[in-house]
C-alpha cells in the first residue's frame, strides 16, 4: 500500500485503487497489478509443435507414463512388500471366485465370462494404474447396468428371457443351448454369424457394450475430459448406489425363493418385479427357501463377527468361499437339482475360448447405454483411487485412470469379457490385508486363473440361490445408507433431497435415467440457490469495524442514515429479480414507485397552483410542500451494498447495480460498494458503472465496509441535495 493524496494524477494511472482511509485526512490506495497479455495461438501452437514432436526421448516418457508399472516396478521392495502383497492377493481371490459367479447373475450371463473379466481386468489395471490398492474387476453396479442392455436386446432379438434352461451335460462347452435357445436369431439382426443362440448372442450384446464404453473411457482421457466427474456429488453418487442396489436386490428375490416369473424390462422394473412375486408366490421351491435362510443367517452372522473383531483378525474370514463349498457339496451329494427341482449353476468350462472382435453391428445399437456405464466406471474408479491415495500420502493420475480403466474395458471385450470398474468393498478388503501395490492384483488373477483351468467343472451343482443370497449380502453397504438420513437431514436438507431424488428414480424408473435424474436435479438445486440465495441487512458489532446480520445475531447497532445490504450470490440475469425485490424490501423502501409518486404529487399540486395562487389542495403552503415529498420512511442517506460474497457479474448483473445507482441518486441516496474482487471490478469498468475515465470511482469503490460507513458518515448531505 502507498500513501498518497487523492490527485487528478492518480486517477489517471492504469493501475486503478480501492480507496482505504484511516484516521486522518489522507487514504491507502490498493493498486492493482498490469498483467501482460498472453496471445492464446500462440501458446497453443507452441504446445501442438510439442505434442507433435517425436524424440527418443519423448517416447520412452510417454510409454513410461502410459505403462505406469515401468517406473515403480524396478523399485519394487520385495522383502518390505511381498509378504502384504501375496496376503491381500489370496484373500482377494478367494473373495473374487464366488463374487464373479454371483455377479453373472446380474449381468445375464454365464459364470465363465465374470471369471474372464476378473481376471482380465486385474492384468490390465496391474500394467497401467497409478493406485497402487485399489481393487479392479467385476462390481455389481456395472454389472447391473449390463444385464438391463443384455435383457433388452435378448428381447428385441426375439429370444425368451424366462426360459430357465436346464444345466447342460457332457463337456460343458459353451455352446450347449437348451432347445428352446438354440434357435438362431435373424440374420439381419447386428449382422452376426447365423448359428448363434441365446448365450451366444448375449455375450455378444455385452462384449459391444464394454468395448464402446472403453473407447469413450480412453477418448475422455485424450481429450482430457475427467471434469464431468465434478458433477456427479457425494449425494448423486450414494443416490444412485442405494437406488441401484434396491434394484439388485428385487432382481435375485426370485432366485432367493425359487420361482419362474418373467423378467421386467424398462420402465418401473422394480414395481413390476415385486408385483410378479405376490402373484407367484406360492410357487416358491421349499429347498431354495430353506437354503437361502441358512445361507443369509450365516453370511450376515459371519459379516456382522467379522465388522466387530476386525482389529483382531489379520484378514477377514472367507465365508463366501466356504458357503459356496458347503453349499455344492450338499447340493450335488443331496441331488437337490433332481429331487426338489432346485435350481443350480450349471457346467462352466475349464480353459480360455479364442478371442473375438466385438460385432461392430452390435456396437451401434448399444452406443447410447456405453456412455452412463463408461461414466459410473470412471467415477466410481477414479474416487476410490484418490480415496486411497489420500489415505496412504501418495499421488494418482486421474487421466490415465481414465485411460487405466478404459484399457481394462477395451481389451477383455475381445476375450468374452464385460465392464469394470474399482469396487469398494474389495477395496477396502486389499487395505486392510496389508497390500502395498499392484503386485496383489496378479496374484488374485493367479487364484482365478486356477479356477479357470482346473476348478471351475466343480461349481455344476451349486445352487442359485446360494449366489443370490451372496449379491444380497454384499449390498448390506449400500443397504445402510437409509440409517444415515437423518443424520445427513441434519447437516444438509438440499443434498437429502438430492440424494433421495436420485434413489427414487434409480429404482422406480431404471438406473440411467436415475443418474441423470440425479445430476439434473442435483445442477437445479445451485441454480435454484443461486437464484433465492440469502439476503440481509448488516448491523455493526459494538465498538468494532465489522459488521454482521442482524437477524442473526444479537446486540448489533444500527448504523444511522446508512443502510448495509448483503446478497450471498453472483449478481447474474436469473437472481436479477430476486436482487431488486429483496433490497426494497429490507430497506423498505422501492425508489422507483418512490419517484413515481413524487412525480404524480408534483404534477397534481402544479396543476393546482395555477388554479389556486399560493396554496395547495390540503391548504399547505409551497414551502411545507416541497417538505412533504420527502417522505418519513426514507430514513437513510447512504447505501453500502457488501460484494464479498458475489463472485462474478454479468452483464444483467452491472446494468442491475447501474440501475439502483441512477435510482438511488434520484432520491439523493448515495450508493457504495465494499469488498468487491478484482473480476466483479473489472465487470463494473467495464460496464461503465464508474464512469468513462473512472473519475468517481474513489468515491463510488471501497476496501472495506467499514471504510465506505465511515465515508457515508462524513458525508454533509442536505436533504434536497443529490450527491
Amino acid at each position: 500500500f502507498a500513501s498518497e493524496s487523492l490527485s487528478t494524477e492518480t486517477m489517471e494511472r492504469p493501475l486503478e485503487a480501492t480507496r482505504m482511509e484511516n484516521s486522518t485526512s489522507s487514504c491507502f490506495l490498493m493498486e492493482r497489478k498490469t498483467h501482460v497479455k498472453i496471445n492464446r495461438k500462440e501458446v497453443m501452437l507452441a504446445k501442438l509443435r510439442k505434442s507433435c514432436s517425436c524424440t527418443p526421448k519423448k517416447i520412452k516418457n510417454f510409454v513410461m507414463d502410459f505403462l505406469p508399472v515401468l517406473q515403480w516396478l524396478p523399485k519394487y521392495q520385495c522383502k518390505e512388500y511381498i509378504w502384504g502383497d501375496v496376503m491381500s492377493g489370496l484373500v482377494i481371490g478367494i473373495i473374487l471366485v464366488p463374487q464373479a459367479i454371483a455377479y453373472s447373475l446380474l449381468a445375464g450371463l454365464k459364470p465363465i465370462y465374470s471369471l474372464y473379466t476378473s481376471f482380465f481386468a486385474n492384468i490390465i489395471y496391474f500394467l497401467m494404474g497409478t493406485s497402487r490398492h485399489v481393487s479392479v474387476g467385476i462390481f455389481s453396479l456395472i454389472s447391473l447396468m449390463v444385464g438391463q442392455v443384455v435383457d433388452r436386446e435378448l428381447l428385441l432379438a426375439g429370444f425368451d428371457l424366462n426360459d430357465d434352461a436346464p444345466p447342460a451335460l457332457g463337456d460343458g462347452s459353451l455352446q450347449n443351448d437348451s432347445q428352446s435357445n438354440t434357435t438362431a436369431f435373424n440374420l439381419t439382426i447386428a449382422g452376426m454369424n447365423a448359428e448363434c443362440g441365446k448365450e451366444c448372442y448375449a455375450i455378444g450384446i455385452a462384449t459391444a457394450l464394454t468395448f464402446v464404453a472403453g473407447v469413450y473411457q480412453v477418448l475422455m482421457g485424450i481429450f482430457r475430459l475427467g471434469f464431468v466427474s465434478m458433477y456427479l456429488s457425494e449425494s448423486v453418487l450414494d443416490g444412485f448406489a442405494t437406488g441401484a442396489s434396491l434394484t439388485i436386490l428385487t432382481a435375485q428375490v426370485k432366485y432367493l425363493i425359487g420361482i419362474k416369473i418373467p423378467r421386467s424390462q424398462g420402465h418401473g422394473m422394480l414395481v413390476i418385479t415385486w408385483i410378479n412375486i405376490f402373484r407367484n408366490i406360492s410357487q416358491a421351491n421349499l429347498c431354495d427357501v430353506i437354503t437361502s435362510a441358512i445361507c443369509i443367517v450365516v453370511l450376515v452372522t459371519a459379516k456382522e463377527l467379522g465388522d466387530r473383531y476386525k482389529h483382531k483378525l489379520k484378514f477377514p474370514l472367507p465365508t463366501e468361499l466356504v458357503v459356496i463349498v458347503v453349499a455344492t457339496l450338499v447340493s450335488h451329494y443331496g441331488k437337490l437339482n433332481e429331487v426338489y427341482a432346485s435350481s443350480v449353476s450349471g457346467a462352466i468350462p475349464t480353459g480360455f475360448i479364442p478371442p473375438k472382435v466385438p460385432n461392430f453391428n452390435l456396437m451401434l445399437r448399444v452406443a447410447v447405454d456405453a456412455l452412463p456405464l463408461a461414466i459410473v466406471s470412471f467415477v466410481f474408479t477414479v474416487s476410490l483411487s484418490e480415496m486411497c491415495a489420500k489415505k496412504y500420502a501418495y499421488t494418482i493420475r486421474a487421466n490415465q485412470e481414465m485411460f487405466a480403466v478404459g484399457f481394462c474395458n477395451i481389451i477383455p471385450s475381445f476375450f468374452h469379457s464385460f465392464a469394470t470398474s474399482a469396487a469398494l468393498a474389495k477395496t477396502l478388503v486389499k487395505t486392510s490385508t496389508g497390500c502395498q501395490t499392484q503386485v496383489s492384483g496378479v496374484i488374485s488373477a493367479m487364484v482365478v486363473l486356477l479356477v479357470l483351468l482346473f476348478l471351475a467343472p466343480l461349481f455344476y451343482s451349486l445352487q442359485k440361490c446360494v449366489l443370490a443370497c451372496i449379491i444380497i449380502v454384499s449390498l448390506r453397504g449400500a443397504l445402510r445408507k437409509f440409517r444415515d438420513v437423518p443424520a445427513r437431514y441434519h447437516v444438509n436438507k438440499v443434498d437429502t433431497l438430492v440424494w433421495v431424488v436420485t434413489m427414487s428414480a434409480s429404482a422406480l424408473i431404471s438406473t440411467e435415467i436415475g443418474l441423470l435424474v440425479g445430476i439434473v436435479f442435483s445442477m437445479l438445486c445451485i441454480i435454484v440457490r443461486t437464484q433465492r440465495p440469502r439476503t440481509a441487512l448488516l448491523g455493526q458489532i459494538q465498538d468494532t469495524s465489522f459488521y454482521e446480520d442482524d437477524l442473526e445475531y444479537e446486540n448489533l447497532s444500527s448504523v444511522p442514515k446508512v443502510k448495509i445490504f448483503r446478497f450471498e450470490a453472483p449478481l447474474y440475469y436469473a437472481n436479477r429479480n430476486y436482487f431488486l425485490k429483496s433490497l426494497y424490501r429490507l430497506t423498505n423502501l422501492d425508489p422507483n414507485l418512490e419517484a413515481a409518486r413524487r412525480k404524480k404529487y408534483e404534477k397534481k399540486e402544479k396543476q393546482h397552483l395555477k388554479k389556486g395562487g399560493d396554496t395547495t389542495a390540503n391548504g399547505l403552503g409551497i414551502t411545507d410542500t416541497i417538505l412533504q415529498l420527502v417522505p418519513k420512511q426514507i430514513d437513510f442517506q447512504a447505501l453500502v451494498v457488501d460484494c464479498s460474497s458475489i463472485s462474478f457479474l454479468d452483464t444483467t448483473g452491472v446494468n442491475t447495480l447501474k440501475e439502483i445507482l441512477k435510482d438511488y441518486k434520484d432520491l439523493n441516496i448515495s450508493v457504495l460498494l465494499a469488498c468487491c474482487n478484482p473480476s466483479v471490478i473489472d465487470s463494473l469498468k467495464r460496464g461503465g458503472y464508474f464512469g468513462k475515465d473512472f473519475g468517481s470511482m474513489q468515491e463510488m469503490l471501497f476496501y472495506s465496509i467499514h471504510n465506505a460507513v465511515r465515508f457515508a458518515k462524513d458525508q454533509k448531505l442536505p436533504a434536497d441535495c443529490s450527491v
